[in-house]
């Protein structure tokens, strides 16, 4: 499973949308664990990626949060 979670408003990356301190990194969160439960892998576990900066992987400017679920995840990422 591969969903993404979008804010309506534009922030160009995850710091910007921590910088606004208006609480939408929590509901972007909040959001993330509710498609989590929906998609039934909240009890499996699942990840949340924020991709910042070209070297980050970011290749749209406009912050949004991938959720990732339903199969092992390895580490390290990439």
């Amino acid at each position: 499973m591969h969903v993404l979670v979008i804010p309506r408003d534009h922030y160009p990356d995850l710091a910007a949308l921590t910088a606004a301190g208006d609480g939408l990194l929590a509901e972007v969160a909040e959001q993330a664990a509710q498609v989590a439960n929906d998609e039934g892998v909240a009890e499996t576990g699942y990840r949340v990626v924020f991709n910042t900066g070209a070297q980050g992987g970011q290749t749209v400017q406009h912050v949004h949060a991938h959720v990732l679920g339903g199969r092992p995840m390895s580490w390290p990422p990439g």
